[in-house]
């Protein structure tokens, strides 16, 4: 996808997460967030949409943590959550290409990261707000195209499971497969140990597990938002995943 795309993404989800936000209320509990309700959610991600914003805009080349999030409550903080929103989008969309600012995963260009971050940041995020207004999570997958989930297993698989913070380790050495049904090449063969997870983007080779199925379903499941589609072989490194994978 291009960077164009995924700032087409990151508007359109936004607004939706909003909306959901406001039609569940701030007080609404997130079932797929369970020590959240909405306006933990909006706060943490109109957290995040500012401090990626303040990079792009910026040019600031070096980690800085958030900003606390403001102490808002209802309307007042749903139009916090869109002014950063909007900001955000506005940002990306007039960044030069060649814009240098920190990042923390590899890719074309700093604008690049920022625009697929917080494209595939804010989606999950709104599956969460959809689920506080009673969506199921199965149902929402539908809105998300093939090649946008793909890509966000993608991210997933191959950057922030590359890094040394990732909890997904086996004390001996397994593979687990991950299989699109629904996308020509999304296949990806994660080799586990006691080291941070080796993930190519191929299917050679035995693995000791797969889990399958529609690309935007083992998207939300991936980030552990619903269940694993399918399961076949070892299902304890399914359990694994699901118990040591969550992103900080």
């Amino acid at each position: 996808m291009e960077t164009a795309e995924f700032i087409h993404v990151l508007d359109r989800e936004g607004r939706s997460l909003a909306d959901a936000a406001a039609q569940a209320g701030p007080d609404a509990k997130v079932p797929t967030c369970p020590d959240w309700q909405v306006g933990d959610l909006l706060r943490h991600t109109g957290a995040v949409h500012r401090w990626a914003t303040s990079f792009v805009a910026e040019g600031n080349p070096s980690f800085r943590p958030f900003d606390e999030a403001p102490d808002l409550v209802g309307d007042a903080l749903l139009d916090w959550f869109r002014e950063g929103h909007r900001r955000l989008v506005g940002t990306l969309s007039d960044a030069p290409s060649d814009v240098q600012c920190w990042h923390f995963l590899p890719a074309p260009s700093p604008l690049a990261f920022w625009a697929r971050r917080q494209a595939h940041e804010t989606a999950v995020h709104r599956v969460d707000a959809e689920s506080a207004r009673g969506r199921a999570p199965e149902e929402i997958a539908g809105d998300f195209s093939a090649g946008f989930a793909a890509d966000g297993i993608d991210e997933l698989l191959r950057g922030f499971h590359a890094r040394a913070k990732s909890r997904v380790r086996t004390a001996e050495p397994r593979v687990l497969r991950v299989r699109a049904t629904d996308t020509a090449d999304a296949v990806w063969t994660v080799r586990l140990s006691s080291e941070p997870p080796v993930t190519e983007r191929d299917s050679e080779g035995e693995a000791d597990c797969e889990v399958s199925g529609p690309a935007a379903l083992l998207y939300l499941a991936l980030w552990n938002r619903s269940p694993l589609p399918a399961v076949t072989g070892d299902d304890t490194l399914a359990t694994l995943w699901r118990e040591q994978s969550a992103v900080g």
